[in-house]
Formats: structure tokens, C-alpha cells, sequence
């Protein structure tokens, strides 16, 4: 290959015409032709640019409304002609092609028609054809062509030029090319599935290609011998922490955007609600607690575990606040995650240095649709979001005795809980505070078992006469197989439970609830997640 080309032609048709005066007076300082279409043609002129246009270059008019104008062996021969290849050379003088050394081109505005709410029509008129022809002519032709398809590197091609006297580099063009082909790969991605979920209403279409853009690389994966980087969907996309604001400290890794991102989802969960602080330690939650105040649900919350909140993540559903802040930093925190932060909190989190703020601005809703990803060996598993919400209206009491409309607060609260809790699990609370959590255990009465520890453990730790269990609701993620697991709850103390129910055992595990004068209603589903 050869390393360095003239630039003698240039071929511009953008849809985008940011950038594009300084990019003009650029290729006029190097003697470069210009070609062009349409409306560019036009607005070049505008800035006194010499311009030939395209229907000039290929002795067709722009025709069809302007969908055919550049699709001609003119141009598409200027582009993939291989300049050291005698053949093509011939070929080119045969039919009188020009050489194009340099294409500036981007594509019809598809997405942003899309997500403006366009007819069908306007939608498929938005399919560009000869853009990501052109681009993709150009880029397999890098050899001896640079394609340009972001206003973004107007500058750096404009000093590639004038560093080398008018000439393009083959590093220069190679980056340039896998650029545009990550380009057309992801135009023809959101067409293909704008075809498929909004046109078609296809629930699993054959094939889904998804592309995503690198955000950045982070400083390590689970290990610090694994590299990790964090991708975004090209596309729609909903606010996660993918689209949170770094404010300050270190470099996020691949355990603190996980972690994070599981603190965000269960805040998000109380987004209407009353102040609440959720403290995540390897993607389960260690304590929550609704409150009058941020700080105040601080302090329930780091009560129901402290030792797990040591090195933790912190997500709230209200804007930071100075006592907040001062609370937080009082122990050593990984990442906090909030909507917002005053200055005053602000100012307080930039005395630690390390500590990472992320700031989402609106909180996702919990609510909302979309898929979840797996990536397993060999494949890739797909499910919707568990975005399901129980209301008090959907439960079904199957005790004698039935809640009291405290513990029917409190079991709503922990089954909220529970949903973000890695199976199996069980979660105790009492009052909009989590008293004891059991996560991902191979079975329910071991995490029965250990929340009750932790809730005892917190008792002695802060010096409450009893432990949190007594007297709280408790929450089971999937059905009592066996009533071992109930039993141990209300060993706990426990006085009312919530559950998905459906086990062909109900009918021994209500009658241990009856038996243990508890309270027990049913979901009717259940949150499994591993």
C-alpha cells in the first residue's frame, strides 16, 4: 500500500453541515477540487467555495428527489479504482473516471427522524442509500482514499493535510476507514431494527444486530487482571448509569458501575416516595431505609449492616445535602449515586479524593420496558426487565389472620426490596427500614437463617434492646418449598409474611403460619435473580 496520496478531488454530501466553511477554506488552501451535492453544493457556494457539481462529474441530473445522484460508476469508479493496478488504471481512462482521494460525507438523519415521531413515509425517505454507499466504496478503498464521516475530525484531517503538503497517510486512513464501517454497521443496525420492533411488531426477529459505542475504558473488570470498558447503546436508550456524570474521584471499574447500577435501580424504585438511601455491596443491597431526611434514612440504612456498608455504594432518591454529604463521608465509600448534589454537598465530597460521585439527573423509571442481556458461553440470553410492580390491591391473604395495615406496608417494602436481591432471597423490615437481608443462598432457610444474624448482629452493634425481626414483615423472592424456611422467620420474629406463594406445599406452609399466628399474603409471582 502506499503511504502517502495527494488529495486532489474531493467528493462532499453531508446531511450534517456543521463545520463545513472551515472545512472548505481547508481543502481551498491545498488546490483541491471539490465536488458536490445538492443542498452541500449550495451552502459551499454560500461560503465562496469553487464547486463542481456532482451531475457535472457523472453526466446524469440529480433525480428521483434527489435519491439517485450519486449511485453511478463515475463516482463509485473514482472511489474503489485501485490507482497501482494497471486494469483499473485502463479502465479509468476507457471511461473517462477521475480519481475522488477524499470523501466528506454523513448520513440522512434516520434515528433523529425516528425519535421525532415521523410518519412511515418520512421514516423510510430518512434511509440514506448513496451515503453509506459512497462510505463504504471509500473505506474498503483506503489505500488510496480518506472517507470522513464525522464533522468532529474536520480539524485533524485539516492538519494531516497541511503536515503533509496536501497528502493523507495510510495510519490516517486506516483509522478514518474503521471508523466508517463502524458507521454503516450501526446506521444499518437501527434501520434493521426499527424494521423489526416498531414496523413490523416483531417480538424475536431472526436476527438482532445491536451496536454500541465505547463510553470508556475502565480501570479494570472484576479482577484487576481483567481488562474492562463500558459500552452505550447506539440508539434509543434509557437513563441508567451507563448515562450517569462522574463529578469526581478515581477511574470507575467494572465492580463499580456494576454495583452502582444495582443501587440506582432500587432507588429508582422509590423515586415517589419518601427520602431513601439504598447501600449496595457486590450488587446486593445491605441496607435501605425510608426516612423524613436523606440523613436520617442514612442512618437506618447503615444500621441494618454496617460491616457490609464498609467500602460500599450508596444510591438516593433526592438531591445530596451538606449533612447527607458529612454523614457519608464519615466511612470509607466507593461510589454515591444520586439525582443531584448541592454545592455544599459537593464541596464536602471533594475532601475524598477517591470517592466517586455520579450524578443522573432524573431518576429511570422502574417501570419502563426493555431487555435485559446474558452473555453465556456461546451464546447470548435476552429476557424482558423485571419491571413488574405489586400493589396492596393484587395481594392475596391465605392466613387466617390478615395483616395489620402497618405489616401490609412493611411487606410491600420488603418485597420491593426483596425483587433486587440476588436468589434466594429474604429480606426482613419494619417501619421503611430493612432489618436483616439473606442473599444467594442455594436455599431459603439458610438466607432466612443469616438476615436473621445480620439483624441480630446490628442489634448488638447498636445497642437496641431487641433485634429489628421482631415484629417485621418478611419477604420471600420465590415460594416456601418447605415450611422450614417460614419457620425460621418466625423463630426471627417475624409476624407477617410475603410471598409468591404456588409451591404444591401451600397447604403445609399456611398451616405453619397458622400454627406460628402469623399473617402471610400472596404475590402471585415472584423475582428470581441470579
Amino acid at each position: 500500500m502506499t503511504d502517502l496520496v495527494p488529495v486532489t478531488r474531493a467528493l462532499i454530501s453531508l446531511s450534517d453541515k456543521s463545520g463545513l466553511e472551515a472545512l472548505a477554506e481547508g481543502l481551498k488552501r491545498h488546490g483541491i477540487e471539490i465536488v458536490s451535492t445538492g443542498g452541500t453544493a449550495a451552502k459551499l457556494r454560500e461560503h465562496g467555495a469553487q464547486v463542481r457539481d456532482i451531475s457535472d462529474l457523472t453526466g446524469f441530473p440529480e433525480m428521483m428527489d434527489g435519491r439517485v445522484k450519486t449511485l453511478h460508476p463515475k463516482v463509485h469508479g473514482g472511489l474503489l479504482g485501485v490507482r497501482d493496478n494497471s486494469e483499473h488504471a485502463a479502465a479509468m481512462r476507457d471511461h473517462d473516471i477521475v480519481p475522488i482521494d477524499l470523501v466528506v460525507v454523513n448520513l440522512y438523519p434516520f434515528l433523529e427522524t425516528v425519535m421525532s415521531g415521523a410518519d412511515r413515509n418520512s421514516i423510510i425517505e430518512n434511509i440514506d442509500i448513496g451515503g453509506p454507499s459512497m462510505v463504504r466504496s471509500a473505506a474498503k478503498n483506503h489505500a488510496h482514499v480518506a472517507i470522513v464521516t464525522d464533522p468532529a475530525d474536520y480539524a485533524e484531517l485539516l492538519v494531516e493535510l497541511d503536515s503533509n503538503s496536501g497528502q493523507t497517510s495510510l495510519d490516517f486512513r486506516k483509522r478514518l476507514a474503521a471508523k466508517a464501517f463502524a458507521l454503516t454497521a450501526a446506521y444499518d443496525s437501527i434501520v434493521s431494527q426499527w424494521f423489526a420492533f416498531a414496523d413490523q411488531q416483531q417480538r424475536w426477529p431472526d436476527s438482532w444486530s445491536l451496536t454500541n459505542r465505547l463510553k470508556m475504558p475502565l480501570r479494570y473488570g472484576e479482577n484487576p487482571h481483567q481488562q474492562a470498558a463500558l459500552y452505550i447503546p447506539v440508539g434509543p436508550q434509557a437513563r441508567g448509569i451507563a448515562q450517569a456524570s462522574q463529578i469526581q474521584g478515581k477511574e470507575l471499574s467494572y465492580n463499580n458501575l456494576n454495583d452502582a447500577s444495582a443501587a440506582l435501580d432500587l432507588a429508582a424504585e422509590f423515586r415517589d416516595g419518601d427520602p431513601a438511601v439504598v447501600i449496595v455491596k457486590h450488587a446486593n443491597p445491605c441496607g435501605v431505609a425510608q426516612r423524613a431526611s436523606l440523613v436520617a434514612a442514612w442512618t437506618e440504612a447503615l444500621a441494618c449492616d454496617s460491616v457490609s456498608a464498609f467500602g460500599g455504594i450508596v444510591a438516593v432518591n433526592r438531591s445530596l445535602d451538606a449533612a447527607t454529604a458529612e454523614a457519608i463521608t464519615a466511612i470509607f465509600t466507593e461510589v454515591v449515586v444520586a439525582p443531584d448534589a448541592d454545592e455544599a454537598a459537593r464541596a464536602i465530597f471533594a475532601k475524598k479524593k477517591n470517592l466517586r460521585l455520579l450524578l443522573t439527573g432524573d431518576l429511570p423509571d422502574p417501570a419502563r420496558p426493555g431487555q435485559m442481556l446474558s452473555v453465556i458461553a456461546g451464546g447470548l440470553l435476552v429476557q424482558d426487565r423485571d419491571n413488574l410492580r405489586v400493589t396492596r390491591d393484587q395481594l392475596q391473604c391465605v392466613t387466617k389472620r390478615a395483616p395489620t395495615t402497618q405489616e401490609l406496608a412493611d411487606c410491600l417494602f420488603a418485597w420491593t426490596v426483596a425483587k433486587h436481591v440476588k436468589s434466594n432471597a429474604i429480606v426482613y423490615a419494619k417501619d421503611g427500614v430493612t432489618a436483616g437481608i439473606g442473599a444467594g443462598q442455594m436455599n431459603r432457610r439458610d438466607s432466612a437463617r443469616i438476615a436473621a444474624i445480620r439483624a441480630s448482629e446490628a442489634a448488638q452493634a447498636n445497642g437496641w434492646p431487641q433485634s429489628r425481626t421482631i415484629g417485621s414483615a418478611v419477604a420471600s423472592d420465590a415460594f416456601f418449598p418447605f415450611a422450614d424456611g417460614l419457620l425460621a422467620a418466625a423463630e426471627a420474629g417475624a409476624t407477617a409474611v410475603i410471598q409468591p406463594g404456588g409451591s404444591i406445599r401451600d397447604d403445609q406452609v399456611i398451616a405453619a403460619a397458622d400454627a406460628a399466628g402469623l399473617a402471610m399474603v400472596f404475590t402471585g409471582v415472584r423475582h428470581f435473580r441470579h
